[in-house]
């Protein structure tokens, strides 16, 4: 009888606490600071708060995107993982693409309250970026160009195309690459990256003990569930903003 430890998430698990630490911080994000607290200026329900009950939302919603500074690290490792077992990297760049453009109206409406917001793209094209990073660092040690093309390439379109984390969240996702082989040296520099880019970050701390308990399987995936999620999740609060509030408040 064997006494080995197994370690108790999958791929499949860490996706689902990914997803609910992810809807968790937007029910913040956007029905709170979009249609709440009007952070952006654009809310059907402006002045029909007085400032107290704004700071109180307020004190609720940096407790809400706490929890959601679990997600992105998540995100990060598992598109990793995709990226070092896939058979097929184009299908993989391509099936993130085309949810990064599916999601951009979606991300435009939940954080905008408008279809068309240039100023920010949403975080499923920093991923395929990050993947694009990968993709071009795979066997940087036969051709050491890649390195620096991986790095700094990526991080740039993401920067200049305002994705959200931009470059600090592509050389999350290269750096995941990188140290792959040494988890806890990955776990302290992704850390010290994420909070150095915004000390709110912090909690990125949790995703790496969770991490840590990662079996190495993928566990039962509804793929395209989880692919869908995203801009689905942002439709449905942006819609209860919109319209739901209004009849409510």
């Amino acid at each position: 009888m064997s006494t080995e430890r197994r370690l108790p998430l999958t791929g499949s698990a860490l996706k689902w606490i990914a997803i609910v630490t992810m809807l968790i911080d937007h029910v913040g994000a956007c029905l709170l600071e979009v249609f709440v607290m009007n952070a952006h200026g654009t809310s059907p329900l402006a002045g029909r708060f007085t400032g107290e009950q704004i700071m109180a939302w307020y004190d609720f919603d940096i407790n809400l995107r706490l929890i959601g500074r679990v997600a992105f690290p998540l995100f990060c490792f598992l598109l990793v993982e995709g990226a070092v077992h896939t058979r097929n990297m184009g299908k993989y760049m391509l099936r993130m693409t085309v949810f990064a453009l599916l999601s951009e109206v979606p991300f435009d409406l939940a954080f905008h309250d408008t279809p068309f917001f240039p100023g920010g793209q949403n975080v499923y094209l920093t991923l395929v970026l990050g993947l694009l990073a990968v993709w071009i660092l795979k066997g940087w040690r036969v051709q050491i160009w890649r390195l620096p093309v991986g790095l700094l390439l990526p991080a740039f379109a993401a920067q200049l195309l305002q994705t959200d984390y931009g470059a600090v969240g592509v050389l999350v996702i290269a750096l995941m690459f990188l140290l792959r082989e040494q988890p806890w040296l990955r776990a302290v520099v992704c850390v010290v990256v994420l909070v150095a880019f915004n000390s709110l970050e912090w909690p990125a701390v949790f995703s790496f003990l969770l991490i840590a308990l990662y079996n190495g399987e993928r566990g039962r995936q509804p793929k395209y569930f989880f692919y869908g999620f995203y801009p689905g999740h942002l439709m449905v609060l942006w819609g209860i903003g919109r319209f739901l509030l209004l009849e409510v408040v």
